[in-house]
């Protein structure tokens, strides 16, 4: 039996999202189907209720899970303390405890140069990541204390190498990955697993992004040794499931970067 089987895991970004070709095209649902077909159930957030909503369909038709959509906007203007709240509370409601936090959630006008962004832009990075991540940590931190859990933050290549167009994206994920060895320090001595994941994978939002800025693309993105990005669910979703088990306990604080056919590398 997984060790995750009956446990409790928020997924931020979580909703269904498909590719051209009608493959998953999300990283949240990636993670999400990982985790459901090891037995967890799920808290999904998002914008977009409907996606959420499909998402829960899907996951609870074809692995028995339960799963529990929160439409969930972490902005600038709203009381986001409330917004990250009522998910928790939510989510201890229906299932009793929290048992990983998955910060998964990002917004941003990418293929934008920094003399060009507007207040606007560099807000729907910062809130929508770095703030909300901020936000869900704390809220959830006496639940994972409780149950020796484990954290997983996004963050992204884009901060580690410094890619054009993508300024206040990367001060959000570098932000967020500064925040969660802080945590790894401060939380160590609960128990509580944080890690951050630096993904590259093909998703909806990459393709998008493709489309719309070319040229920053292909001057940003390159395609990894192995020949192929990297697959939502399973290389994103099943490493994040591995960085749930106790024998990773050991690797608190450290950020990975997954990319097609690579693995893990610290």
């Amino acid at each position: 039996m997984s060790h995750l089987n009956g446990k409790t895991v928020i997924v931020t970004g979580g909703g269904r999202a498909v590719l051209k070709d009608g493959s998953c095209g999300s990283i949240g649902y990636g993670i999400a189907t990982a985790f459901a077909k090891e037995g967890a159930n799920l808290v999904l957030t998002g914008r977009n209720l409907q996606k959420l909503l499909d998402a829960k369909e899907e996951l609870e038709r074809l692995y028995g899970v339960k799963v529990l959509p929160v439409q969930a906007d972490v902005s600038a203007g709203a009381d986001n303390e409330k917004v990250v709240q009522g998910v928790v509370e939510q989510a201890v409601e229906a299932f009793g405890d929290i048992h990983v936090l998955i910060n998964n959630a990002q917004a941003s006008a990418s293929g934008v140069p920094i003399a060009e962004h507007t207040m606007e832009q560099f807000d729907l990075s910062m809130y929508s990541g770095l703030y909300a991540t901020f936000l869900y940590m704390k809220a959830c931190y006496p639940y994972l204390k409780k149950t020796q859990g484990s954290v997983i933050n996004f963050a992204s290549g884009a901060g580690l190498f410094g890619n054009f167009g993508q300024g206040a994206y990367a001060a959000a994920k570098e932000g967020i990955r500064g925040l969660s060895r802080v945590a790894a320090t401060e939380w160590g001595k609960d128990g509580i697993n944080v890690n951050v994941v630096c993904p590259l994978a093909w998703t909806a939002q990459l393709e998008n992004w493709a489309d719309a800025y070319p040229e920053a693309f292909r001057a940003n993105v390159h395609m990894p040794p192995m020949g192929h990005f990297g697959d939502s669910e399973k290389e994103i979703g099943r490493a994040c499931v591995a960085l749930t088990s106790p024998d990773f306990k050991y690797m608190s604080g450290e950020t990975l970067t997954l990319e097609g056919g690579l693995g893990l590398r610290p």
